[in-house]
C-alpha cells in the first residue's frame, strides 16, 4: 500500500500486515455446513485488499478504520476488530513494527 506521512512512502509503497476479527452469528452455517450461510473469507480478503491498495492515508489508523467500514457496511458481521502492522515505518529508533487495533460495530457506521 501507499500510506503513510513521508513523501516517500505514497510514492514508492510499502509493506502492510492486516489482521482482522469478525463477531457474527454462525448457528446457520455450523447447521448447515453451507458456506452461503457464513462470511466467505475470500471475499473478506479482496475487501481488505482493495482497502489496502485502493486509496493512500497519511495514518495507518484511517486505513483501519476504511476497512473496518467497508467489512462492516458489506457483509453481515455485528462487530470487527482490525489490526493494522506496519513494518520497519521510517519511524526514528530501533523497532520491528507499528500496529495500530481498531475495534468498531455496525453500528458505528449506521
Amino acid at each position: 500500500g501507499f500510506h503513510g506521512v513521508d513523501k516517500s512512502e505514497k510514492h514508492l509503497g510499502g509493506r502492510f500486515e492486516v489482521d482482522v476479527e469478525m463477531k457474527l452469528s454462525l448457528k446457520k452455517s455450523c447447521n448447515s455446513d453451507e458456506l452461503d450461510d457464513t462470511v466467505n473469507y475470500e471475499k473478506i480478503y479482496k475487501t481488505v485488499d482493495t482497502c489496502v491498495n485502493k486509496d493512500k492515508f497519511y495514518l495507518i489508523e484511517a486505513l483501519a478504520n476504511s476497512i473496518a467500514k467497508d467489512i462492516l457496511i458489506n457483509f453481515p458481521i455485528n462487530s470487527i476488530l482490525v489490526r493494522v502492522r506496519k513494518p520497519h515505518a521510517p519511524v526514528k529508533g530501533v523497532l520491528d513494527t507499528i500496529e495500530v487495533e481498531l475495534n468498531r460495530s455496525k453500528e458505528d457506521y449506521v
